[in-house]
């Protein structure tokens, strides 16, 4: 059987690419995409790499970023755009194979092991994709190549985005000399912490950890972690010897969900009963209307309620089950009103969520004669269409243009950023 050949394909500093593609006067300058320019505040979320040469990274504060770069430019977060410009290069990978799996917003992968008798080699592939994206977006990609997605991954991550040419090609038979030589921080899914950890047991490159008995090393993390550990062992094994038999499936985002939910984190402290309300029947709506979307209901509902305070944490995340299963929201509301009233310790909240789950399929249902669950379906369908059709504020429930309501500000915002 023919070995497979994958790819993970990463834009590179993503947003700030195409704000410089979009803006071709500065594409010799040092730019960033944060979140407030005109107050000069906010966390940075993409660096362009010229930017990167004045020791400008993501996720560090703005102020930060101008004291090492003044002539820093900052741009504004513009969501809608890089989701089409990431919907564009999706089609250009799916133009090459039909086997793409999205990884996040700016990173996918390719299985090419079909389209290769097509194309040639995998590096000349990979460069035929490189130039068709340049070319049509303005966007520079970088390519790690393997036969499987954790070491496309990881070929990705330490030695593509640090190559001339943006490909890089790693194989089983060379981690010896290449991926084991690495500290262990550099290790896929190990984070700050779990490295501390790594290394206080001894292994502080991923040599040592792939090198180190399967089993010795699950009695190592049973000292260190406890007895259910051996799972995360495992994990932490097949990654260091470049193990992964997960296939590249363009359907994954669309696997049943295990529970759809929520979160808003509100502009200001709402320590009104009433004005909570209001937050919390506008998430119930949107994690109603997304379950409706993809034709499930849900039988348990579950809220969570946080403070601003990190030094004091204030709060609760609980949890019921509903005598029926729905997705219409008043239902989920009212169970969800019930919950807050039970555990709101009537401190200020800064942060709801909302989430249901335990689904079944909406198209089966126990018929009441007590209820109008088939009028309500057909006005949460109808009312659903015209928010797809017209955005989330053209047709709003009253208490959302109260000052409470957050419906108005959310449909200007995409993933929490303005589109």
């Amino acid at each position: 059987m023919r070995d497979r050949v994958i790819m993970l394909a990463d834009c590179q500093s993503f947003y700030a690419s195409v704000e410089k593609a979009e803006r071709p006067e500065y594409r010799d300058k040092p730019l960033v995409v944060a979140g407030d320019p005109e107050r000069r505040s906010g966390i940075i979320l993409a660096a362009c790499p010229i930017a990167k040469k004045f020791g400008v990274t993501t996720a560090e504060r703005l102020g930060e970023s101008i004291a090492k770069c003044p002539d820093l430019i900052i741009i504004k977060p513009r969501m809608q755009l890089y989701i089409d410009v990431s919907m564009m290069i999706t089609n250009i990978y799916k133009s090459f194979t039909d086997l793409v799996e999205p990884y996040s917003i700016d990173e996918q992968f390719l299985d090419v092991t079909g389209s290769l008798h097509l194309f040639g080699s995998p590096e000349h592939l990979a460069k035929l994709i490189q130039h068709q994206i340049l070319q049509e977006t303005g966007i520079y990609t970088r390519y790690g190549i393997s036969n499987n997605k954790i070491l496309a991954k990881t070929a990705c991550d330490n030695y593509a985005k640090k190559n001339e040419s943006g490909i890089y090609v790693l194989l089983q038979k060379d981690l010896p000399d290449t991926l084991w030589t690495l500290p262990v921080n550099k290790m896929f899914m190990v984070g700050s912490r779990m490295t501390r950890h790594l290394t206080y047991m001894g292994l502080d490159t991923i040599g040592k950890v792939a090198n180190t008995p399967l089993e010795k090393l699950k009695q190592m993390m049973r000292r260190k972690f406890g007895r259910d550990s051996d799972i995360n062992a495992e994990l932490y094994w097949r990654i260091a010897n470049g193990i992964d038999d997960s296939p590249v499936n363009p359907e994954t985002h669309e696997a049943p969900p295990k529970s759809i939910g929520n979160q808003m984190t509100l502009p200001k402290d709402y320590a009104n009963l009433d004005e909570i309300k209001v937050v919390l029947l506008e998430i119930t709506e949107l994690v109603c209307r997304r379950s409706r979307s993809k034709g499930y209901m849900g039988h348990v509902v579950s809220v969570a309620c946080m403070g601003a305070d990190f030094d004091r944490p204030s709060g609760f995340s609980r949890q019921m089950k509903m005598d029926n299963p729905t997705n219409v929201t008043n239902q989920v509301y009212h169970a969800a009103v019930e919950l807050l009233l039970r555990h709101w310790d009537g401190l200020p909240v800064r942060k709801i969520g909302v989430s249901i789950s335990q689904f079944s399929h909406d198209d089966e249902y126990q018929v009441s004669l007590f209820d109008d669950r088939e009028k309500n379906m057909a006005l949460e369908r109808a009312t659903d269409a015209i928010k797809q059709r017209y955005g989330d504020s053209s047709i709003m429930r009253a208490v959302s243009i109260t000052d409470a309501g957050q419906t108005r500000r959310r449909s200007t915002m995409i993933g929490g950023h303005y589109k």
